[in-house]
């Protein structure tokens, strides 16, 4: 890859103007860093009031989907080309991303990229939280907020894994009764 400038949202710092389309450098990634071209992108809660107090060059993008364009130099990692969701620390919100392999998988063909950009942050919470938990084969969830990001994941997951899940949403619009598999609403 030569050296060139990618578009970026850029923080402006601004509370009512949070981004900016802006120019970075590409970046230059380390040898166990993948480069990934960013398809989309998901903006997470946390990252939002990150944006309202934006410390000047703090560049948000946490959560990313797109494609291998260049794989890590030490071999770990997605191949070129392929299909891929990561949660780099920062700096997604651009064109191209240099990512971490251990932050970096592919994505089976079956899951839609745009589907997976919301996975990382998001699904990770869950999963934890659900960790933390133990075994939860024949156990009773009560879940409340389950209709934000991360309470629609844990409802997913605690049903996958065996639970009578209870789930509380702030409206019954929000709610999703048939995307939960086992669980009940």
């Amino acid at each position: 890859m030569g050296r060139s400038d990618v578009k970026a949202l850029l923080a402006t710092g601004n509370p009512a103007d949070l981004v900016a389309l802006g120019e970075v450098a590409e970046p230059t990634p380390d040898l166990h860093q993948a480069v990934i071209k960013v398809e989309y992108f998901s903006p997470n809660r946390g990252e939002m009031f990150l944006l309202k107090k934006a410390e000047p060059g703090w560049r948000p993008g946490k959560d990313i989907a797109g494609i291998v364009v260049q794989a890590a130099g030490d071999g770990s990692g997605p191949t070129l080309g392929t299909r891929v969701v990561a949660h780099p620390p920062a700096l997604g919100w651009a064109q191209l991303a240099a990512v971490d392999t251990d932050r970096i998988v592919g994505l089976p063909a079956q899951v839609p990229i745009e589907v997976a950009a919301a996975l990382p942050l998001a699904g990770l919470t869950a999963l934890r939280v659900l960790r933390a938990c133990g075994d939860l084969i024949g156990r009773k969830v009560l879940l409340t907020a389950a209709s934000g990001g991360v309470g629609h994941y844990i409802v997913e997951l605690a049903a996958a894994s065996g639970a009578e899940i209870t789930a509380v949403s702030a409206t019954s619009q929000r709610a999703k009764p048939e995307s939960v598999g086992k669980g009940s609403c």
